[in-house]
């Protein structure tokens, strides 16, 4: 049975260790734009415990935000975020999943799946969980910087860092 046991953990090293030394990594740089009120909100509350308009504790919202090459409103559209965000700290910090759908380039029909907590005003550093098309077998991390807050309007640039086997469509 240890024999077994061992056996099995060395093969699943093993393969790890193959992963990691023929992966390849990717850097992605873009602007993550989220339009808070208004008719282009890309925002939607679904649940809203206390009747507020603020993220209190409970809050779930879903989202479709821009994620843009600049940080001008008019840059290109290279993707979206697509996902939910819920207010699970009593401290105002957030819990996030989000799936980053790239729409143009050469990533164009791949996505990233994004899942960690968020706390606003900060460098947000967020583990990649996942991907597809050209980012299966992903794994990585973000870090998000804001760049533009206010009450209509948040903005952030996005360094991503990937590291996945290069995958090529069938």
């Amino acid at each position: 049975m240890a024999s077994s046991l061992s056996q099995t953990v060395f093969s699943i090293l093993l393969l790890l260790s193959l992963h990691q030394a023929c992966a390849e990594m990717t850097h992605l740089h873009f602007y993550f734009h989220e339009i808070l009120s208004g008719p282009n909100a890309t925002v939607l509350t679904v649940v809203n415990p206390s009747n507020s308009t603020s993220l209190t504790f409970g809050t779930i919202v879903v989202v479709d935000d821009m994620l843009l090459e600049g940080l001008d409103d008019n840059s290109k559209l290279i993707g979206r975020a697509q996902g939910l965000v819920g207010a699970v700290g009593k401290d105002g910090s957030l819990e996030t999943l989000h799936n980053f759908v790239f729409t143009e380039g050469k990533y164009n029909g791949s996505t990233i799946s994004i899942y960690g907590r968020v706390e606003l005003g900060v460098t947000i550093e967020r583990p990649v969980v996942g991907g597809t098309g050209m980012f299966r077998m992903t794994t990585g991390y973000t870090l998000a910087k804001p760049v533009v807050v206010s009450a209509t309007k948040l903005v952030y640039e996005f360094d991503v860092y990937l590291w996945h086997m290069e995958m090529k469509d069938n």
